[in-house]
């Protein structure tokens, strides 16, 4: 006989299955292939923040309520983000990557799963800094909406400033990062002259296709929270969005190694996980 803890388990990951099935076939967003042991956590979380008892309950609500499931939707995409994260990776980037991305007159950079914005804009800093700048357009995108309006607004809590700017000045940063913002009680907010050069957008990884040809790729640590599958059909996007020798950058504790689009990537940086596409 199986053990009543056992058999809870597997009911509410079998309600799980379903909560997500129902959001694809309700609202379109698929989480179908986001890694399950993150996802039972976030879906989880939700259910205790919204005073739920039960999947069954959550999947009821969201399908009859579009605000319910707008409140779902900013816990399973849950944003995780700070300015210049992993220093190594933008020192990388300012020393490798860049100086090459020079010699294009114009250049277009991806920001995928750009949740709050912090990278977009350490992404900005370091091309204003290269003098590359006011020739990129920055496409940075997530599927989460008020992710996306917060990383549009630009605007962060004062209190963070002092870990974005030890970052920055680990990272290789040429100046003060106080040179690129504007404080105001307890906020920043970044300069207009970095936000204009980026475009945010809905994007999904999961299920949209490749939306422009672009010199580099950013999409650190938003693959770990993805099946096999869904991981696969992601490095594929970003293979046939970059032009020939274009860059591809991941997350400190992800790999490409052993994927089909992997093939046609030469590492560049082990440490920094950089990528160039071969043809």
């Amino acid at each position: 006989m199986t053990a009543p803890g056992v058999a809870d388990d597997h009911v509410v990951d079998l309600e799980i299955e379903l909560l997500l099935e129902a959001i694809w076939r309700r609202y379109s967003y698929d989480f179908r292939h986001y890694a399950r042991a993150s996802m039972r956590r976030r879906v989880l979380g939700a259910m205790r923040r919204l005073h739920l008892a039960r999947v069954s309950l959550l999947q009821d609500g969201i399908l009859r309520d579009p605000a319910l499931f707008t409140q779902l939707l900013t816990q399973l995409s849950v944003p995780v983000s700070d300015f210049f994260r992993d220093p190594p990776y933008f020192q990388a980037l300012r020393q490798q990557v860049l100086p090459l991305l020079a010699t294009y007159p114009s250049l277009k950079v991806w920001v995928a799963g750009c949740s709050t914005g912090e990278e977009v804009y350490s992404l900005a800093i370091l091309l204003e800094e290269l003098g590359l700048l006011d020739r990129t357009l920055i496409y940075a995108t997530d599927i989460n909406p008020e992710a996306l309006r917060t990383a549009e607004a630009a605007v962060y809590p004062q209190a963070r400033v002092q870990g974005f700017s030890r970052n920055y000045q680990a990272s290789g940063g040429s100046a003060s990062l106080g040179d690129y913002y504007t404080a105001a009680y307890d906020r920043v907010v970044f300069d207009r002259r970095l936000r204009n050069r980026v475009t945010f957008s809905d994007h999904s990884l999961a299920t949209d296709a490749v939306f422009a040809e672009v010199q580099l790729v950013s999409c650190r640590n938003v693959l770990i929270y993805f099946d096999r599958q869904l991981q696969e059909r992601a490095i594929e996007l970003f293979h046939d969005s970059l032009v020939p020798r274009g860059f591809l950058g991941i997350g400190s504790r992800e790999s490409l190694h052993g994927y089909k689009s992997a093939g046609a990537l030469e590492l560049v940086s082990r440490e920094s996980r950089i990528y160039r596409r071969l043809t």
